[in-house]
């Protein structure tokens, strides 16, 4: 099965982090995830977050430090999730794909129902 290389973006908002929430009719619906997407060809790792959270969310970001990649296999799929920490930067933050979002600390974040590739990530990112 071919891995198919997404990225995501752990995005700061002064001491808060965005948690975004997938839509009923998409892949893992109504799971919590970090906002990201598939890396087209030739585009960099972060070219692509930067591409991606300004389509998903209408938001610029400064891009910081890159975390481990999570390979993860699910049942019709199989991603490499390459994490990303970010600032935002500028915009107004607008939902395009997503059902909701939050801005929360990183206890608030561990009570999420996270995407299962997203996991993790969280758990790297917590015990930065």
């Amino acid at each position: 099965m071919k891995i198919i290389p997404v990225t995501c973006a752990i995005i700061q908002f002064n001491n808060k982090i965005l948690a975004v929430q997938r839509g009923e009719t998409m892949k893992l619906p109504m799971k919590w995830e970090f906002a990201g997407g598939k890396i087209e060809a030739g585009e960099s790792e972060i070219d692509c977050i930067k591409r991606e959270i300004f389509e998903e969310l209408n938001i610029h970001i400064e891009v910081k430090e890159r975390l481990t990649p999570v390979i993860h296999q699910y049942p019709d799929f199989k991603i490499e999730l390459i994490p990303f920490t970010a600032k935002y930067v500028s915009g107004e933050l607008k939902l395009k794909e997503h059902s909701d979002f939050v801005l929360a600390n990183k206890q608030e974040l561990i009570n999420l129902d996270w995407a299962e590739a997203d996991l993790p990530i969280l758990k790297e990112f917590i015990e930065l």
